[in-house]
């Protein structure tokens, strides 16, 4: 029995789900999405204190990926200093139930590998 606020699962093909793991390929896709989902609007300055691993350069390539394929949006403001801002669209805010659905996947990976207290890590 189908739940109530439970969305049918549509059919796709191959190439459609392949178009759609493009989208999020890229090593800090997901991070920078994970960062977008916690607060609606983030500066470019908040995003990288946030990612200190990602190097400037890195960090506009997967944001103007993510804006080409519709999942973030960006806004320029017209002032000295420029001030960018992201956001989620709303294709960037229906990935949330399935990203949430991975966070919990690690979490449950990581808990079932984890040494139990007193056992010898090989």
């Amino acid at each position: 029995m189908k739940k109530p606020n439970q969305l049918p699962i549509q059919p796709c093909s191959t190439q459609e789900l392949e178009e759609a793991l493009e989208v999020l390929e890229g090593r800090w896709k997901i991070l920078i999405l994970f960062h977008l989902f916690s607060a609606p609007v983030l500066r470019f300055s908040e995003l990288r204190r946030a990612m200190p691993g990602i190097s400037q350069k890195m960090l506009i390539q997967q944001l103007r990926d993510l804006e080409k394929d519709g999942v973030v949006h960006r806004k320029v403001y017209a002032e000295v200093p420029p001030k960018v801002e992201y956001m989620l669209t709303k294709d960037g805010a229906a990935l949330r139930p399935a990203l949430k659905a991975l966070k919990s996947w690690a979490y449950e990976r990581r808990s079932k590998n984890r040494p139990h207290r007193g056992a010898v890590a090989a």
